[in-house]
C-alpha cells in the first residue's frame, strides 16, 4: 500500500494487547504521544478496526485529526482525512467494530450458557477427570481420569470418615507421591478448593461464585451424602485478611525440632447438637524445615505446661519483680482505702511473684500475657508436645 501510494513509512509498530478498554494499549498511547510532537503526520493501518474499537480512543484520534496533527489516516481501500464526511465515516466504521466485538462476547457468554444447559461445564475440568480428546473442538466431552480420581475420592473419605484435616491429606498425598496433570505436587489451598467443589457428585456452579447450579453429564467420583458430610467437617470462621488475627502466644515461641518459629490457627468443630466448639492450635511453621514433625498443641494445654514452666524458675530469673511491686502498691492503696491497712498487709503477704504470674497466664489479657512471657531471658521451646528454656 506505501509502495502503490506513494506513502513515506517512517516506523512500524505492532501491538498484541486488545483494544477493547479505551487507554489501556501501550504501544498506542506512545503514537499518540509522537503524532503530538510531530513525529508523525499520518497513519497507515490495514483496517479502521485495528485503530480503534473503544469510543475513548477514537475519540483521541478525531480529535488529533481536527487539530491538524494527523494529516490522512489510510487503510486497505479508504483514506480518511479532516474532512466531515471522511471524519464521520471513520467514527461509523470504528463504532461498527465495537458493536461487532460486543456482539461475540455475548456470542460466546450465550454459547457457555448453552453448553452448561447441556450438562457440560466449560473451561478445564477440575483433578480427576479430563476431556475426551477423539471428540471434536466444541463437542469434547468430561470423562474419569482413572489414575486419580481414585485418589480424589479417597480425599474425601478420609476428611469424612478418619477426620483428617488439610493438612493431613497433604502429607498423605506427598507420601504417596501424587502429582497433578502438570506433574506438581499438590498444594493445601487447592486442596481445600477440590473438598469444596461440588463437581465431584455431579453439580456444577457457572460462572464461579454465580450461585447458578446446572446438573453434569460427567460421572461422579462421589455422592452428593458423601460431599455433604465432608462439607459439615469445613467448618471456618470468618474469613480475615492476614495478620488480623490476633493470638495471645505467636512469636513468643520457637520449634525445638527445627528452630522454625511458631503461629497459631482456629480450628472448628461441629457438634452433634448443632453446636459449634473452637480451638486453638499451635504449630511450627516450618519455615526452616518442611517436613518438621512436630505436632500442634492446643492452647488451654500450653497454658497448663506454662504453668507448670513457672512452678519450676527460680524467682530470680522471672524478671516480673518491678511490675508486680506496682501491682502490689495499687492493690495496697486500694484495699488499704476499704478494708483497713491491717486487713490489707494481710491480704498483700498472701500474693508473690510465681502467683502473680500464674494468674496473668489464666485470667490476663492479652497484652498481660506476652508481657509476662517477655519477661523470661530465655527462649521458649516447643519440642514434642513439651516446652523447655533455651537460656543459651
Amino acid at each position: 500500500m506505501a509502495i502503490r501510494d506513494g506513502v513515506t513509512v517512517t516506523e512500524i509498530r505492532q501491538e498484541s494487547h486488545s483494544a477493547k478498554d479505551s487507554d489501556q494499549r501501550p504501544v498506542f498511547n506512545k503514537i499518540i504521544e509522537d503524532i503530538k510532537q510531530g513525529t508523525f503526520d499520518g497513519i497507515l493501518a490495514w483496517d479502521p478496526s485495528r485503530i480503534s474499537r473503544n469510543a475513548g480512543d477514537l475519540s483521541r484520534i478525531v480529535d488529533l485529526i481536527d487539530q491538524g496533527y494527523i494529516k490522512e489516516i489510510r487503510t486497505h481501500g479508504q483514506r480518511f482525512t479532516n474532512s466531515p464526511n471522511e471524519k464521520f465515516l471513520l467514527m461509523i466504521l470504528c463504532s461498527q467494530a465495537k458493536l461487532e466485538n460486543d456482539h461475540k462476547g455475548e456470542n460466546v457468554k450465550r454459547g457457555l450458557r448453552a453448553k452448561c444447559a447441556m450438562g457440560w461445564r466449560p473451561g478445564m475440568p477440575p483433578l480427576g477427570y479430563f476431556y475426551d480428546s477423539s471428540c471434536r473442538k466444541g463437542e469434547k466431552r468430561i470423562t474419569i481420569d482413572s489414575e486419580r480420581a481414585p485418589v480424589m475420592k479417597q480425599m474425601f473419605e478420609r476428611v469424612a470418615y478418619q477426620d483428617q484435616s488439610g493438612r493431613d491429606i497433604l502429607g498423605w498425598l506427598n507420601e504417596i507421591e501424587f502429582k497433578t496433570r502438570t506433574g506438581h505436587k499438590m498444594a493445601l489451598n487447592r486442596i481445600y478448593l477440590i473438598l469444596r467443589d461440588s463437581f465431584y457428585y455431579g453439580r456444577f456452579e457457572y460462572p464461579l461464585g454465580s450461585r447458578v447450579f446446572y446438573d453434569g453429564k460427567h460421572q461422579p467420583i462421589i455422592d452428593k451424602d458423601l460431599f455433604e458430610k465432608v462439607q459439615a467437617c469445613l467448618v471456618y470462621a470468618p474469613r480475615l485478611r492476614p495478620g488480623t488475627k490476633e493470638f495471645n502466644f505467636v512469636k513468643i515461641f520457637k520449634c525445638g525440632k527445627c528452630g522454625s518459629g511458631i503461629t497459631a490457627s482456629e480450628k472448628f468443630k461441629r457438634l452433634k447438637n448443632g453446636g459449634i466448639n473452637k480451638y486453638i492450635y499451635y504449630h511450627c511453621i516450618k519455615f526452616r524445615d518442611r517436613y518438621c514433625n512436630e505436632k500442634y498443641i492446643r492452647e488451654d494445654n500450653l497454658i497448663g505446661l506454662l504453668l507448670q514452666l513457672f512452678d519450676s524458675i527460680p524467682i530470680n530469673k522471672l524478671g516480673i519483680s518491678e511490675k508486680l511491686n506496682r501491682e502490689v502498691d495499687r492493690h495496697r492503696k486500694f484495699v488499704n482505702g476499704i478494708l483497713g491497712q491491717e486487713v490489707a498487709e494481710a491480704q498483700i503477704n498472701q500474693v508473690n511473684i510465681r502467683n502473680y504470674a500464674k494468674y496473668i497466664l489464666q485470667e490476663g489479657t492479652r497484652d498481660e500475657k506476652r508481657e509476662i512471657m517477655g519477661c523470661l531471658n530465655a527462649t521458649i521451646l516447643i519440642k514434642d508436645s513439651s516446652i523447655y528454656l533455651d537460656e543459651k
